[in-house]
């Protein structure tokens, strides 16, 4: 099951509820998720699985109260989940969630449809999840100095001025001018492009280093020894990152408290803090950061679900869904985790050159 965050937040319970209180629990989760409205010891005891009366519900309820999982926003009304109580229906989830068939067919449409380069599959991807749970979705590619060296040469802008061009697997094109002290002869040219596409084709841009080559002459010598220094400062240079966040005006409907909306809006702008907050609730696999959990004050009426990217098991990027904590869980989940495996084997396929696994085969 799904794993928390929970370092800065509220200590977990020491003991285990019974079936019962468990079950209750799980009733009033589902209302009032269901519903926005505090639950009461009827709905509860209608639901299925309880299988008690009214009067015990109450007694119940009142006994999950006062241990942290309930809470009472007026005397007269009914109760609602604290963080505890949705952090217990989470990690006692008896089966992960799954999609209904019309968003299962939407995400298979949409991935045997969407093309063009990283960025914009990105972009959209983000776009997609947020429809699929009406929260803001977060959508973490792999950094371009992970990305590896397809083809790299280098072309004489001026007498002393050369450019290189490295093109990445993920379809980025990176550049950098390079000024050199002697004038660039057409055959050094020929022989540094050459000694440059043995030595970066393959590599990952972080795993380029500036080297003295060896068997080349003066001039080419020199223009891989720059061409590869300036490569390098590329991996340093770059954002580490592409953030793209979908469905931010789906926040305004998803919080009571205006000042709420602000702070998760704000939040949601600065995309470092972002980033920092998926990666830090992602564990190994789907994580769940709720309420307080993810340390994040201004989100702290928020949960954050996160899935990795991965390719060939290695991180590559990161799925995330911030909404309320009166959030559909089991589908949220997976939506999340649907939506990045099917970004790991688009990145797979992509960087091997093979061809889209989602696309529909002709013939």
């Amino acid at each position: 099951m799904p794993r928390a965050h929970n370092s800065s937040g509220p200590p977990r319970p020491s003991e285990e509820l019974d079936g019962r209180r468990a079950a209750i629990l799980d009733a009033v989760v589902a209302e009032y998720v269901e519903t926005a409205q505090p639950v009461g010891s009827a709905a509860v005891a209608r639901s299925a699985g309880v299988g008690v009366s009214p009067a015990t519900v109450r007694a119940e309820m009142v006994a999950l109260e006062r241990e942290g999982y309930l809470t009472q926003p007026h005397t007269s009304a009914g109760r609602i989940p604290t963080d505890l109580g949705y952090r217990f229906f989470v990690d006692h989830l008896s089966e992960p969630g799954v999609l209904g068939p019309t968003q299962r067919s939407q995400v298979a449409r949409f991935f045997s449809q969407v093309r063009g380069e990283m960025e914009e599959v990105l972009e959209r991807t983000s776009a997609l999840l947020a429809e699929l749970t009406s929260h803001a979705a977060v959508v973490v590619g792999p950094s371009h100095d992970t990305a590896r060296i397809v083809s790299a040469q280098v072309v004489r802008l001026a007498s002393r001025v050369g450019l290189v061009i490295a093109v990445l697997d993920d379809g980025a094109v990176e550049k950098a001018t390079v000024e050199f002290d002697d004038d660039l002869a057409d055959e050094s040219l020929s022989v540094a492009s050459a000694a440059l596409a043995e030595r970066f084709v393959g590599l990952a841009l972080r795993e380029v280093r500036a080297e003295e080559p060896i068997g080349l002459d003066p001039l080419s010598a020199s223009i891989v020894t720059r061409s590869l220094e300036a490569v390098a400062s590329i991996a340093e240079r770059r954002e580490p990152e592409h953030v793209f966040i979908g469905g931010s005006s789906r926040i305004a409907s998803s919080f009571d408290a205006v000042e709420t909306v602000r702070s998760v809006l704000a939040t949601l702008e600065q995309q470092l803090v972002v980033v920092h907050l998926l990666n830090d609730v992602l564990d190994s696999g789907l994580s769940v950061a709720i309420g307080g959990e993810h340390g994040y004050e201004p989100l702290a009426s928020c949960a954050v679900i996160v899935a990795p990217i991965a390719i060939e098991g290695a991180p590559s990027g990161v799925v995330g869904i911030l909404g309320p904590t009166r959030m559909n869980y089991p589908e949220a989940m997976a939506a999340a985790e649907v939506v990045s495996s099917k970004l790991s084997r688009r990145f797979a396929s992509v960087r091997h050159g093979e061809s889209d696994p989602d696309e529909p085969r002709r013939g």
